[in-house]
């Protein structure tokens, strides 16, 4: 079996199993995780227009 997918299905079966155990816990999670993703993509928006407006 690739190691690619191998990773992969225990990745799925990690998440399964924790979504099956601690529901909230993996909601709270992921709630963080989605901010801190939508944090980075705003600062690194802003940079490359900060950047791009000093090339004025």
């Amino acid at each position: 079996m690739n190691t690619k997918k191998l990773f992969g299905l225990v990745v799925i079966v990690f998440i399964g199993f924790w979504m099956f155990t601690d529901p909230s816990g993996l909601a709270t999670t992921s709630k963080s995780l989605a901010g801190q993703g939508w944090d980075l993509a705003t600062q690194a928006f802003r940079g490359v227009i900060d950047f791009v407006g000093a090339m004025k």
